[in-house]
C-alpha cells in the first residue's frame, strides 16, 4: 500500500485508534492526542472505521470525482486517431486547435506519450559454421587516462581535457568468437591494414584461416589500400549497411565486454597500465570465460570442436 509521504498513521496505527475509542472506550481527544492526530482527524479514521471496517482505513485517493473541463471522448479519440498517423503532439495540436498541453496530457494518459518505432525489425542472428568463414573487426574510441577518472571519484569536474584519444582495434571470429585486439593511436588506413594482417597472423596461429572479412563504412575500409591489402591476403571484404552497424553486430557485442571487463571495470592510473591488463583479459575471454551463444562455453572450446569435426569429415 502506498501512503502519502506527510501521513502520520499507518493502518495499523488507525486500527489501533479507532479500537482505543469504540472499544476500551477511550475519549477522542486522548486517542487522537496518542496517536499525534488532531481531534477532528481521528474522528474521522473513527467514522470510517464504523462505516466500512478495516477497508476504511486505508488512505483514499485525493483526485476529484469530477472533472467539469475535461476533454471530451469524442476529442480524445480525434487526438488518438491523429497519434495513430504518427502526429506529434504539437501538430496535433495545431490541427484541433488545441493546447498543447492538453494533447500532451491526453497523449500520456492513454499511453501514447512516445511515438513507436515505424518498423519492429525482427531479429536476424546468423553464426558461421565454420572458423574464419566470417571475422568482424571494429574500432572503439578510448580517451586516454591523465589521472582516476568520474567512475571513482564521481566528480565529472574534474577532467583531464587536452590528452587525446587512444583506439580500440578488435577483431572476432563469427564461428568460434574467439577475439584478437590492440590499443593503437590511430584509426587511419595504414594503422587498420597493419592490424588486419597481425589480426589474421594471430588467427592463423590458432590453425583459422581467414575468408572473409566484415567491417562498418569508416574511410579507412573503404580506401584503396585497404582494398589491395584484403587482396593480397587472399580475403573477401563486406561492409555493413548505411545505418545498420547491428549488421556487425558481434564485434559490438564484443567491444562491449571489453568496456565492461576491461576499461572501465578497474582503476587504472595510466593509459599504459590499462593496455597492459588488456592482455589478461583476452586470455580469459579465449580459454575461461562462458559464453553464453556458445552453450555456457569459452570461445578456444568452440574453437576445438569445430576443428575436430572438419578433421572428422575431411
Amino acid at each position: 500500500m502506498t501512503l502519502h509521504r506527510n501521513a502520520k498513521t499507518c493502518p495499523n496505527s488507525r486500527r489501533l485508534l479507532c479500537r482505543r475509542v469504540l472499544e476500551e472506550g477511550w475519549l477522542i481527544k486522548d486517542a487522537a492526542a496518542a496517536a499525534g492526530l488532531s481531534e477532528r482527524r481521528a474522528g474521522v479514521w473513527v467514522r470510517r472505521f464504523r462505516e466500512a471496517g478495516e477497508a476504511g482505513l486505508g488512505d483514499r485517493s485525493s483526485a476529484p470525482r469530477r472533472i467539469p473541463h475535461r476533454t471530451s471522448p469524442e476529442r480524445q479519440e480525434a487526438i488518438l486517431a491523429l497519434r495513430e498517423l504518427r502526429f506529434t503532439a504539437a501538430e496535433i495540436a495545431e490541427t484541433l486547435g488545441m493546447a498543447h498541453s492538453t494533447v500532451s496530457a491526453v497523449l500520456k494518459r492513454c499511453g501514447k506519450g512516445r511515438l513507436p518505432r515505424i518498423v519492429e525489425e525482427s531479429e536476424n542472428r546468423y553464426e558461421r559454421s565454420r572458423p574464419g568463414e566470417l571475422i568482424h573487426i571494429d574500432v572503439k574510441k578510448l580517451g586516454r587516462i591523465g589521472q582516476v577518472g568520474h567512475r571513482v571519484h564521481g566528480d565529472r569536474r574534474q577532467r583531464s581535457r587536452g590528452i587525446g584519444w587512444e583506439f580500440l582495434h578488435v577483431c572476432v571470429d563469427d564461428a568460434t568468437r574467439l577475439a584478437y585486439a590492440e590499443v593503437l593511436d590511430d584509426e587511419h588506413p595504414a594503422t587498420c591494414i597493419a592490424f588486419l594482417r597481425r589480426a589474421a597472423g594471430w588467427l592463423a596461429a590458432h590453425g583459422v584461416r581467414v575468408e572473409r572479412l566484415m567491417t562498418d563504412n569508416g574511410n579507412p575500409y573503404r580506401s584503396r589500400a585497404h582494398a589491395l591489402a584484403c587482396r593480397e591476403l587472399g580475403i573477401r571484404h563486406l561492409r555493413t549497411h548505411v545505418y545498420r552497424p547491428r549488421t556487425n553486430g558481434k564485434a559490438e557485442r564484443f567491444i562491449r565486454t571489453l568496456l565492461d571487463g576491461w576499461a572501465y571495470r578497474n582503476t587504472y592510473r595510466t593509459s599504459q597500465e590499462r593496455t597492459t591488463a588488456l592482455q589478461g583479459f583476452l586470455d580469459f575471454y579465449n580459454h575461461h570465460r562462458p559464453h553464453r551463444a556458445l552453450g555456457s562455453r569459452p570461445p578456444s572450446a568452440k574453437l576445438a570442436e569445430l576443428t575436430n569435426l572438419a578433421g572428422a569429415y575431411s
